[in-house]
């Protein structure tokens, strides 16, 4: 048996990727502005998130500080914090409460630096009128005007990445640009990430976003404090999706789509502590999951309070 066998897929995917970084080196000079020189090189060949020790991660998070701080004309911190250890987070929704107020999607845009005028949300809040089938994503009202909710006869299904134990976008994705960490958090490497859409096809919640354009942030509403792996600006041509808000919970906050909530309708904790909150709406509150029957088990909890 050869010593590539011996390998994990993943790590001989990794092999392949850098293989393939190498090969094209010499192609890479006609996409590189003329006068390219070792910065530049240094930029294309950066390792994996993953593979980067703490000497290596922290000279390109330098880097990466630096270049982003001079883009955006703002001082930007760039936090690599790790998952904190006996902790999967989960995430429930009181659908008897939620109101369609949207209030969620406009502090998720404002934290995880969305851009505005190519409209990138995190959240989508969907609308259905009493009676409607509401497993109906792809055909249900995202377009409502929430200056007159709560309507009578209707209720709202907030949807946004549902962090899958099981995620096929992790799965689609051939250049290993994202996967789960250890708290459950479904995580993308901006930097790795090759604009293929192949997640955004795997993902059966419409949950990712693609960048068609430099997304558009006003610079006094950029937010500086931001995690590699979660808000930090993004480039054109990558994708992006909700992390739990990774640069806050990491730091024992909630997402800013449950602090917002007007209704509390937004329950957020650690799956692994029996005594949390919402350990104990899983196990008295009448719980489902969206499209439960594709076995990616999420690690977000619909329930309703009676």
């Amino acid at each position: 048996m050869s010593q590539d066998t011996n390998k994990s897929p993943r790590d001989r995917m990794l092999d392949r990727r850098m293989f393939l970084k190498g090969a094209v080196a010499g192609l890479a000079l006609s996409a590189l502005p003329a006068g390219a020189n070792a910065y530049d090189w240094e930029k294309f060949l950066q390792k994996h998130f993953r593979e980067m020790n703490e000497a290596e991660l922290k000279k390109v998070i330098e880097r990466l500080e630096r270049e982003t701080s001079l883009e955006w004309k703002k001082k930007i911190t760039i936090s690599t914090a790790k998952a904190i250890p006996d902790v999967k987070f989960g995430y429930g929704l009181d659908l008897s409460r939620c109101i369609g107020c949207r209030r969620c999607v406009y502090a998720c845009v404002k934290e995880n630096n969305q851009s505005r005028a190519n409209q990138v949300h995190w959240i989508t809040v969907l609308r259905f009128k009493q009676g409607e089938k509401w497993a109906d994503l792809e055909n249900s009202e995202k377009y409502y005007s929430s200056k007159l909710v709560p309507e009578e006869g209707a209720f709202y299904m907030p949807v946004q990445c549902q962090q899958c134990e099981n995620p096929p976008c992790v799965k689609a994705c051939p250049a290993q640009a994202t996967w789960k960490e250890p708290d459950g958090i479904v995580v993308i490497d901006y930097n790795w990430c090759i604009g293929c859409r192949y997640c955004m096809t795997a993902c059966p919640y419409g949950a990712r976003r693609f960048n068609w354009a430099k997304p558009d942030i006003p610079q006094n509403e950029l937010n500086p404090e931001t995690h590699y792996l979660g808000n930090r600006p993004r480039f054109k041509g990558v994708v992006e999706k909700c992390t739990f808000c990774i640069q806050r919970t990491r730091l024992g906050k909630l997402p800013a789509c449950v602090e917002v909530c007007p209704v509390g309708a937004r329950k957020f904790g650690n799956l692994l502590d029996p005594k949390s909150e919402i350990r104990y709406l899983m196990s008295n509150k009448r719980v489902f999951r969206l499209k439960e029957d594709l076995n990616t088990n999420p690690k977000f909890y619909y329930f309703f309070a009676t």
